[in-house]
């Protein structure tokens, strides 16, 4: 074994590298040293274009440079050169760990393929039916899944053999058709082999599929090898509707909705009847189960998330969805829960001595529907049981087959992985929103000087909840102040930043510095916040960032001081309508330590408004600022109105009763 055949095979750390913003290497680990064999001497303040197994490295490099340069964060595959010259087709992620976007420099880390695959595709792949194959651009195999492994008889492949070392038997036409796609990325679907397996005592029918594997720079790297035993129809029909559970389960981050779907989806394709019953810890918003009420022969064990028939009404059904749903605590229900096996009967007894003689009500419904074959499945992810599907067949006179419970198993484990991903999300958005209502202000006061009224709507993005916030601070001699920020990204990481910084915006503005020294104060207060928050390492994981808008007025002198961080301009709404959007020097976003601001000074009349906003207000992926901010000019032509009605009227107008895409925080405010 070659030593990039080692490093193929190699162990779990990843391979890390520091490459900055022109393709230089400036970090270089000893996982990277094992996996390509270079050393740090070797490749630091070189060019990374020496990594990349092609002729025309430096521009590829280049090219994928600028790609980047935008982003966050980055993955893909890449064939890399080893320092034998043999090529390491590896799996990159990058993170950005510069602190400005015009000299990024990116942390990569790096795994072989076949590591990656194991790792992120393994509980997925391992289970399905589809043998799963990667080879590199010279045809030889370097992952493969278990079911794969499993028709070695078949197809006699290992890890390191290329497909020209095992007998073609027929399938010439198919390995042309992969150098093809190498060269035109054309890809080779539902192509029907026979093969017969290497005694020769038995032959079976498969359907490959082939397609092209690019990297990060566009450029093909490999391919992927799809093959399914087809042999019976069973066969065919299990992979037609895998494939199509992917697609219409788990469209949305929504518990209910993902349930439903599972529940539509197996209906009439493999049961008549479908429920999905969930554990409390995955309908957290509803009531705990172990309040209600319980008897020796009847427990609350669930709540119905989904639910499908043939019939309408559903008179298989004694609950409907949302309900607690009570089963006997000997029953196959709860074993399944306790177990985390499935239930697999063919023919449902129903026959004196059974667990129904302690549920009368369901005994009588399954009379009632001829329900005849019963398949519970747990539905379980990351090593959690979250509820159980239950599958019932009363029309199809075909009892459940062992094909029929690896086909619900396969179904519900997919679903579950959905579920569990919406279930997690709904936690962290909950707690993330109730975070930031917590740290937002109960109640405004414009003291003397202003009548102020506001709004914040959180966004309704798979995002999460972000880190907008407004304040009103009363300062010495009546004065007022007027603050909006925005924190860079999501979650209850941006909402507990946002708190920090409204904190720390409230201790400056106490100091009655002037506007355009508080942002400066504050530029440099988080740059000093990164820096104690990054590691030893050089790199911080979750740098904050923030824009912010912050006025005062002076109601004595009419003044009204602003001063901006990266933030969009005011509105400033004379008594008689005309609205105006005063050119506020921008400044730059808090956080990059540059504490360059000015200020702008307006002197406003009696019932001007002052309208402060986050650009979720104004902003959409299908309008820009420009047009957002002729939509609020719109929104605000009759200042007259009461503060919370205008509030109320701006936010209609603007988000136009649809799902906001970023968080809107919106303060007003009207001089006395």
């Amino acid at each position: 074994m070659t030593a990039s055949d080692d490093a193929v095979a190699g162990g779990h750390v990843p391979a890390a590298a520091v490459i900055d913003a022109d393709g230089t290497v400036s970090g270089w680990s000893r996982a990277a040293e094992q996996l390509l064999g270079y050393t740090a001497a070797e490749i630091v303040n070189r060019s990374a274009a020496v990594l990349l197994r092609s002729p025309d490295a430096a521009a590829r490099v280049a090219g994928w440079m600028e790609r980047v340069a935008g982003r966050e964060e980055w993955s893909g595959l890449v064939e890399a050169r080893h320092r034998d010259g043999g090529g390491v087709m590896v799996h990159l992620r990058g993170c950005r760990a510069g602190v400005t976007e015009e000299t990024p420099r990116w942390v990569v880390l790096a795994s072989p393929v076949g590591e990656a695959a194991a790792s992120v595709l393994e509980p997925l792949v391992n289970r399905s039916p589809v043998a799963m194959c990667l080879l590199d651009r010279d045809l030889r195999y370097i992952w493969l899944n278990e079911t794969a492994e499993s028709v070695s008889d078949y197809f006699p492949r290992h890890l390191g053999s290329r497909v020209d070392d095992w007998p073609k038997n027929g399938i010439e036409q198919l390995i042309a058709a992969g150098r093809r796609l190498l060269e035109d990325g054309v890809p080779v679907i539902d192509r029907e082999i026979r093969r017969a397996s290497t005694a020769g005592r038995e032959e079976r029918t498969f359907s490959m599929s082939l397609f092209r594997l690019d990297g990060v720079d566009g450029e093909p790297l490999g391919l992927v090898s799809m093959a399914m035993d087809i042999t019976h129809s069973r066969a065919r029909r299990r992979l037609a509707m895998l494939a199509e559970a992917s697609a219409r389960i788990g469209t949305t981050l929504d518990v209910m909705k993902t349930a439903q779907e599972l529940a539509e989806f197996a209906v009439p394709g493999l049961a008549d009847y479908v429920t999905v019953d969930l554990a409390d810890s995955v309908l957290p918003e509803e009531g705990p189960l172990q309040r209600l009420a319980a008897t020796d022969d009847s427990i609350p064990a669930f709540r119905r998330a989904g639910q499908a028939s043939l019939h309408p009404r559903f008179p298989e059904s004694l609950w409907a969805r949302g309900e607690a749903v009570y089963v006997p605590p000997a029953s196959p229900f709860t074993a399944v829960l306790s177990s985390g096996c499935s239930h697999f009967e063919p023919k449902l007894d129903t026959s004196s001595g059974t667990w129904l003689d302690v549920d009368p009500c369901r005994a009588k419904v399954i009379h009632d529907t001829g329900m005849h074959s019963l398949i519970i499945v747990p539905l379980r992810a990351r090593g959690e049981i979250l509820g159980i599907t239950v599958f019932v067949r009363t029309e199809n006179a075909t009892p459940f087959a062992e094909d029929d419970l690896t086909l619900a198993e396969q179904l519900v484990a997919r679903a579950s992985l959905s579920l569990d991903n919406a279930r997690r999300y709904t936690r962290e958005h909950h707690a993330a929103l109730a975070l930031q209502r917590h740290l937002l202000p109960r109640k405004l006061s414009g003291g003397g000087a202003v009548e102020v009224a506001s709004r914040y709507l959180p966004s309704d993005v798979h995002n999460g909840v972000g880190g907008d916030w407004f304040d009103t601070i009363p300062l010495s001699g009546g004065r007022i102040a007027l603050v909006v920020g925005d924190v860079t990204g999501h979650g209850i990481n941006a909402a507990a930043t946002m708190g920090r910084l409204r904190t720390a915006v409230r201790t400056l503005a106490h100091m009655n510095l002037p506007p355009a020294d508080l942002l400066a104060h504050l530029d440099n207060l988080v740059l000093r916040l990164n820096e104690q928050d990054t590691g030893a390492s050089g790199l911080s994981a979750a740098e904050i960032g923030a824009t912010c808008l912050y006025a005062v007025y002076d109601p004595a002198t009419r003044r009204c001081t602003l001063s901006a961080a990266g933030h969009p301009p005011p509105a400033v709404v004379a008594p008689g309508g005309a609205v105006t959007f005063p050119p506020v020097p921008a400044g730059t976003p808090i956080g990059l330590g540059l504490a360059s601001y000015e200020s702008l000074d307006l002197e406003l009349e009696p019932g001007s408004l002052v309208v402060l906003y986050s650009d979720g207000l104004i902003e959409t992926r299908h309008a820009d600022i420009d047009a957002g901010m002729a939509r609020l000019r719109a929104a605000l032509s009759d200042p007259a109105l009461p503060l919370e009605t205008l509030c109320g009227t701006v936010i209609d107008a603007m988000v136009n009763d649809t799902s906001s895409e970023d968080d809107v925080a919106l303060l007003v405010a009207r001089t006395l």
